[in-house]
């Protein structure tokens, strides 16, 4: 049985990619700190300029999406991500000299690039590691990055800008970056096969099950030699790309302009920010947590990525009705953080189901990529909106944008969702009694 299975894999996998994201996390938003915290104003960024620094991330994040995902796959996503660590640090600690707003730009785009492969890297590395009946939780656990880097990252940046300078938060996090780097290299192995530190009845179970769901998942998905066009082919996995393109505007318009939400809401200092931003991250953890089980223990993957999504888009709509009773609106963006991540696991459990092993690399590349246009699409909206009509309107928009990948995920197909005759592979008993009834 699977529960008498060591679990090395859980911490000597799952902490150091954990880790790394967080890497990857804090990198990212940090700009929304530095920018309300004297960087718009040292190097004259006006709103707009401010949803633009803060989306172009987003495009140079495209380039990688998908050799990353291949690469995973077919070599070696340790190598990769070791890489992509110490580009990190050199980008973070050169944007700590920058002098002008275009230079800023070019190093934002150049973080992109190199953060591009990440997600899908590790999600393939996770699905190497943990078979069907675990990878909604391993995935849920892994989306933590974002909640935790904001746990931390708020209060830090914060202090940081409080006591020193928003220039200082980019030299800090840069050599975090490098720390980490040694780190991943030390701990993580990408397959079990791979792995001297697996104990030997932990890797007999993990590649017995692992081929025993790839074998069942192969009878009904045929396999390409051109996993991407098999991409644009399958309807799942194109609605997947448009459904996380709408869902990432929303939460990266909520995550990235989240300081100054709040700052514009309470009318405090950076530190006071920092410290008020750390409540709606401790329940986003709670939020990816409490929804993977809810999605796992029913294998709707579908009904809780919509749930998930049309919470998150009420709570945004509450923190503007509400706006008057400045309590209340604090706590519906805390709501907001709920749900902002809680649809990631079920979704990320996804692709796997309805491609082979090949295009669901490939697919987690283009899905991540093309949809985290959406990363671009929520910061630069949102700075448009604000600069003609105001925080308000800018909320309603993003809400708007969720509501669109709630209707999405509707038209998602049933074979997302596990079957009763997937039982037959984790649970064969169960499989054969079903199958006598």
């Amino acid at each position: 049985m699977s529960h008498n299975v060591p679990r090395t894999r859980w911490y000597r996998i799952i902490v150091p990619i954990l880790i790394a994201c967080i890497i990857s996390f804090m990198d990212r938003v940090n700009i929304s700190f530095a920018l309300p915290g004297g960087m718009d104003q040292e190097l004259g960024i006006t709103s707009q300029m401010a949803g633009v620094v803060s989306g172009i991330f987003f495009i140079g994040y495209l380039f990688l999406q998908i050799p990353g995902g291949r690469i995973a796959v077919h070599g070696s996503g340790k190598k990769f991500i070791a890489a992509s660590l110490t580009a990190w640090a050199v980008i973070s600690v050169a944007t700590g000299f920058v002098t002008h707003e275009y230079q800023l730009l070019i190093l934002r785009f150049l973080l992109g690039i190199a953060e591009g492969g990440m997600l899908p890297v590790v999600l393939t590395m996770v699905s190497n590691w943990f078979p069907e009946k675990e990878l909604g939780r391993a995935n849920a656990i892994v989306m933590m990055f974002a909640p935790l880097g904001g746990i931390f990252t708020a209060p830090v940046s914060g202090a940081i800008i409080s006591a020193l300078d928003w220039r200082w938060l980019f030299f800090i996090e840069g050599i975090l970056s490098a720390i980490v780097m040694m780190l991943w290299w030390a701990l993580i192995s990408d397959r079990p096969e791979e792995a001297r530190w697996l104990p030997e009845k932990e890797r007999e179970y993990l590649l017995t099950q692992l081929k025993a769901e790839r074998e069942a998942r192969e009878e009904k998905v045929k396999v390409s030699n051109a996993p991407l066009r098999n991409v644009f082919k399958n309807r799942g996995l194109v609605t997947l790309i448009f459904l996380n393109f709408f869902y990432q505007t929303g939460d990266y318009g909520y995550t990235l302009w989240l300081p100054a939400i709040l700052k514009n809401l309470t009318g405090g200092n950076m530190a006071d920010v920092g410290g008020l931003a750390i409540l709606p991250f401790v329940a986003m953890a709670a939020g990816i947590y409490v929804i993977s089980l809810f999605s796992d223990r029913s294998g709707k993957r579908r009904l809780w990525v919509c749930v998930s999504l049309l919470c998150f888009a009420a709570s945004l709509v509450a923190s503007v009705v509400l706006r008057h009773h400045v309590v209340a609106a604090y706590i519906a963006l805390v709501v907001c953080g709920f749900f902002l991540k809680a649809a990631t696991s079920p979704f990320w459990s996804i692709p796997g189901r309805i491609a082979s092993a090949e295009a669901a690399g490939a697919a987690r590349g283009v899905i991540n990529g093309l949809g985290n246009l959406g990363g671009f699409c929520g910061p630069y909206l949102v700075g448009v909106m604000i600069n003609f009509y105001g925080h308000n309107v800018a909320i309603y928009a993003l809400s708007v944008s969720l509501l669109i990948a709630a209707v999405l995920s509707v038209t998602l197909p049933k074979q997302c969702d596990i079957q009763p005759d997937d039982e037959a592979v984790n649970h064969p008993g169960k499989g054969v009694a079903a199958s006598n009834r």
